[in-house]
């Protein structure tokens, strides 16, 4: 039974969708305030499906991430208490703050560049810096220079491997998706 082949050829046929960047700008800026979906899964075949557009679409996404990354931190720096805080506890991520408070405590503006650049996830950074009340700038070069580094290294390798690596993927693409799912689940039984 294939389950990842058709949902590799639904994702490439979305990345050519008329409002594909609209949803790519959308999708980006979310994931740094909420969303938990990365905008990889969108920029990489978008990428790949027209590597002539690449380096536009890498750029609309380290934009829109940014610019949610702000909104994050803003949300951060004036709505933890009322607002944020009581969700926070409620989905039971009280741990995740009190762990991204002492990466900040620890390592200062490179914690945002390491999770703007890793799949830490960038949008508990962006709402702690606001709530720690870290330096605005250095967040935002930090951001801009992590989320650059990544979305570019993205879209770069997808334009660089082109049809080969479209092939390559679609040969081991159910392989590489039982694979996430298996990490997937040993990593909450792990976390939990």
């Amino acid at each position: 039974m294939k389950l990842f082949e058709p949902m590799y050829d639904m994702a490439l046929r979305w990345a050519r969708h008329r409002h594909a960047v609209k949803y790519l700008g959308g999708l980006s800026f979310a994931e740094s305030v909420f969303f938990p979906i990365p905008p990889d899964v969108m920029l990489a075949p978008m990428s790949l499906s027209q590597p002539d557009k690449a380096w536009r679409f890498a750029l609309i996404t380290t934009l829109a991430s940014i610019f949610g990354g702000i909104a994050g931190y803003w949300l951060g720096y004036f709505a933890f208490d009322a607002w944020l805080s009581p969700i926070i506890e409620s989905w039971g991520y009280t741990h995740k703050i009190e762990t991204a408070t002492q990466w900040f405590t620890d390592y200062g503006v490179w914690v945002v560049f390491v999770a703007g650049f890793s799949p830490i996830p960038y949008k508990v950074f962006t709402t702690s810096a606001g709530f720690l009340q870290m330096a605005f700038f250095p967040f935002l070069i930090a951001s801009a220079v992590g989320r650059g580094a990544r979305f570019f290294l993205v879209a770069g390798l997808m334009r660089w491997g082109g049809a080969p690596m479209e092939a390559k993927l679609r040969q081991y693409v159910e392989i590489l998706g039982w694979g996430v799912v298996l990490l997937a689940v040993a990593a909450y039984l792990i976390l939990r």
